[in-house]
């Protein structure tokens, strides 16, 4: 029997939101999981996502995309290097879980960072990728790989399309027309004041502000039914994350 493609938006730490949208989607052995990045930094469990995550990949068909926490969170395990900003912006959390983690377990997580997929491209031309990308001819001719999990004007143009623009119009932006839809997370809702997944031309966002005070989602592409968690500071009532 073929499952579906089900795509999670940024996690941010919260296994608790994590494992309540999992079991709320029902998802089985069946169903593809592409998980759109940023597993750490916010929450307390960030080491207990990636666990969480290696064991999920022994059971199920599991596609990782690379976030840029992901990336500032494996410098600083590799080389214990940090910006300061990154503290601020969630690492701090990271840091101090990872204080009482083995050195055998951070080599695993280590290796787990080191092979995240920058992007994916199913079947139906879907391109998944965190942040997005900037060559007008799709990401296999991106100059800048740093772009997949940094940048942010694919979204912002999208959002500020004319919604009447046809993809015939002159106009029409060149990097939409490579893929039938784009998933991201990256640019969290919030700052439109939204928690549910939402699209614009053919991107949709998936990041609906698990890092804050909304929820983590996870949604099936073909349907885009989807399910959330409950607001994950009602989850980790004690803690901050990254409000």
């Amino acid at each position: 029997m073929n499952g579906r493609t089900l795509v999670i938006g940024d996690i941010h730490g919260a296994l608790k939101a994590l494992e309540q949208v999992v079991e709320r989607a029902n998802v089985s052995a069946n169903d593809t999981l592409i998980f759109l990045g940023d597993y750490v930094d916010g929450w307390s469990d960030a080491p207990n996502v990636i666990n969480y995550l290696i064991q999920l990949k022994t059971t199920h068909n599991c596609i990782f995309i690379k976030g840029n926490h992901d990336e500032l969170c494996l410098k600083w395990l590799t080389k214990q290097q940090h910006n300061p900003q990154w503290l601020i912006h969630g690492g701090q959390t990271t840091v101090d879980a990872y204080s009482s983690i083995e050195k055998g377990i951070i080599d695993l997580h280590i290796l787990f960072l080191e092979h995240l997929e920058n992007y994916h491209i199913d079947s139906e031309n879907r391109l998944y990728v965190h942040a997005g990308f900037t060559h007008e001819r799709g990401v296999k001719n991106e100059t800048f790989p740093k772009m997949f999990y940094w940048e942010r004007t694919l979204w912002e143009m999208a959002l500020a399309m004319d919604k009447n623009l046809t993809k015939e119009n002159v106009l029409y932006p060149k990097r939409l027309l490579n893929y039938n839809e784009i998933y991201i997370g990256h640019t969290s809702l919030t700052r439109i004041g939204i928690s549910k997944p939402y699209k614009a031309a053919n991107v949709w966002n998936i990041d609906t502000g698990a890092a804050y005070k909304n929820p983590l989602t996870i949604l099936n592409v073909d349907t885009k039914e989807f399910w959330q968690s409950d607001p994950v500071n009602e989850l980790y009532p004690l803690e901050n994350g990254r409000n």
